[in-house]
């Protein structure tokens, strides 16, 4: 699924959370490593590069309608239908390189994949700029991953020591009930 070089793994320590890959960079995000930037550079291309294909694709569909004489308002229809597709696909996609969905079936059955299908160049458009910045979701795994390396140091501070000990240091009191 993703050949994407990892970053050089430091020695697991006492159960430490890993981070989590992101594909086509896999867990280089984490250290900009393994040609981070280049990667970067050459999915944004990418991504523009398909968008542009895709608005020409989109292009020759509306000449058939045009030839097809299927009338003003068909037409009128159909490219409002590609622009609020692609501009809501835009907005979803961009939200969720910042933040996880708050219920991922909360939408129903078939959810929003019509519209993220219709509005496949707001997806793209979306990914190419992201691209521009970050790996497309590195704030949020960054942000995620930090949270639970804190977390477990602060788990692993908290557990120092013999527990048995310092109960028989104090005078040998047991555990209240």
């Amino acid at each position: 699924m993703d050949d994407a070089p990892q970053a050089p793994a430091a020695p697991q320590r006492d159960g430490a959370p890993e981070p989590e890959p992101i594909r086509f960079y896999g867990t280089t995000w984490l250290d900009h490593s393994g040609g981070y930037a280049a990667r970067r550079a050459a999915l944004a291309l990418g991504a523009f590069a398909s968008a542009a294909a895709g608005v020409l694709v989109l292009r020759f569909a509306y000449e058939g309608l045009t030839i097809a004489e299927v009338g003003s308002l068909v037409n009128l229809l159909i490219v409002l239908a590609f622009a609020l597709c692609s501009s809501l696909a835009f907005t979803r996609t961009w939200s969720g390189y910042l933040r996880r969905p708050a219920a991922p079936g909360a939408e129903g059955p078939g959810g929003t994949q019509g519209v993220r299908l219709i509005g496949f160049l707001g997806i793209l458009l979306a990914y190419g700029v992201r691209s521009l910045v970050e790996a497309p979701g590195e704030k949020l795994h960054r942000a995620e991953y930090e949270t639970a390396v804190a977390r477990h140091e602060r788990r692993r501070t908290a557990r120092t020591g013999n527990p048995a000990g310092r109960r028989a240091g104090r005078g040998g009191k047991g555990r209240k009930r």
